[in-house]
């Protein structure tokens, strides 16, 4: 009788397409490029330590209904999203929300005021991608500890009576906070990205498609018309596992126009967005996002873009629904450098206009919409 550890009677589960009963080495074929795996805590883990408290909840809720009742005509007041172009920073990102609120509040009864929390940011090469990806700042890719810091601040910003609104671009992060989120945005780099669409048609909450980089409307009402079907697609569940996800599709989608080669925030540009929303027998409205390529990327014109806009309200605009505007406590943007201490209240993505700037651009906003409803 052979011996029990006697290796040439080891046989591995199976065998080979040759017949041969070694083991089959892939690992030169196989995540030859993975550098390092590590586990990442499970949506539900995170949901428990974190959980929403049912004034929160009531609070989305809340939003999420009277955004879309906006979005269906039977609301006239205006959403702004307004807000850093990213967070990096939780005192500060509370210190702007507790600025925010009394605003918000004094102007509850013409605008629907959501803050701006964008905790990822796409790169058009390489650089700085987000609170949840780098919470440190210092290229440690501490995700785990990103996912906690941003649901975190997601919670406290809430509790205060301000919704949040913000980028979807992981597939995997909404798992971990759009239970949080009132209002979400689709950027000019994944409008047209079938994989954002499905997640999209998913949602919980209204959802916003920017025109694409080069100013083409036309992929984000293929976005909006896309993303109100029902879809089937895998993902990742709250327990962590993977799973097939069946949608009902989003009946809240909607277009941003954030500009192109040229901007597109005039009363022309409305018109020939409504123009391609009608042939593809969508609602006739937008939000327009007063930064980016309609400001040129210079912040301070984001002013004279939202007093433009306030102009067509007053006129009687009502296919305007919404409005974008990049606010942070200080105005400008700044490099992040390593050993170089930031400034605070200062954007470390796209420039902002500062919070002294912001409250006269919200009160116009808001005288504008008054004088569309008394006319």
């Amino acid at each position: 009788m052979p011996a029990l550890d006697d290796f040439r009677h080891d046989h591995e589960a199976g065998v080979r397409a040759d017949g041969s009963d070694e083991t089959l080495d892939t690992t030169r074929i196989d995540d030859v490029r993975i550098a390092a795996v590590r586990a990442l805590v499970s949506p539900a883990v995170l949901l428990e330590e974190l959980p929403v408290t049912p004034p929160i909840e009531a609070l989305v809720e809340h939003t999420r209904e009277a955004i879309g009742q906006v979005l269906h005509g039977r609301d006239d007041r205006l959403v702004v999203v307004v807000g850093p172009c990213s967070i990096h920073d939780h005192e500060q990102a509370l210190e702007y929300a507790r600025l925010l609120k009394p605003l918000a509040d004094e102007l509850a009864e013409d605008l629907i005021v959501v803050m701006r929390v964008y905790f990822e940011k796409p790169r058009t090469t390489v650089g700085w991608k987000g609170y949840i990806n780098d919470p440190r700042l210092d290229g440690s890719f501490r995700i785990n500890e990103g996912l906690r810091r941003a649901r975190a601040l997601l919670l406290e910003i809430s509790a205060l009576g301000l919704p949040a609104g913000t980028e979807f671009l992981d597939l995997l992060t909404p798992q971990y906070q759009a239970d949080l989120i009132a209002w979400g945005a689709i950027g000019a780099r994944t409008t047209e990205s079938q994989s954002h669409r499905q997640l999209a048609s998913g949602l919980s909450c209204p959802v916003g498609f920017k025109n694409g980089t080069d100013g083409s409307v036309q992929v984000a009402a293929d976005a909006v018309l896309a993303s109100a079907a029902p879809h089937s697609f895998m993902g990742m569940t709250k327990m962590g596992v993977a799973a097939i996800f069946e949608t009902r599709g989003n009946p809240d989608g909607h277009v941003i126009l954030r500009g192109g080669k040229q901007p597109n925030y005039a009363a022309a540009d409305v018109e020939a967005t409504c123009a391609v929303l009608r042939r593809a027998n969508l609602r006739e409205q937008v939000m327009i996002d007063c930064s980016h390529a309609n400001s040129a990327k210079q912040h301070r014109r984001q002013i004279g873009v939202a007093q433009d806009i306030a102009a067509q309200l007053a006129a009687g605009e009502r296919r305007i629904m919404g409005v974008m505007v990049e606010s942070h406590l200080s105005e400008g943007r700044q490099d992040l450098k390593p050993g170089v201490a930031l400034q605070p209240g200062v954007s470390i993505t796209d420039a902002c206009i500062s919070w002294d700037d912001t409250v006269p651009v919200l009160r116009g906003l808001a005288q504008a919409v008054r004088k569309r409803r008394g006319g």
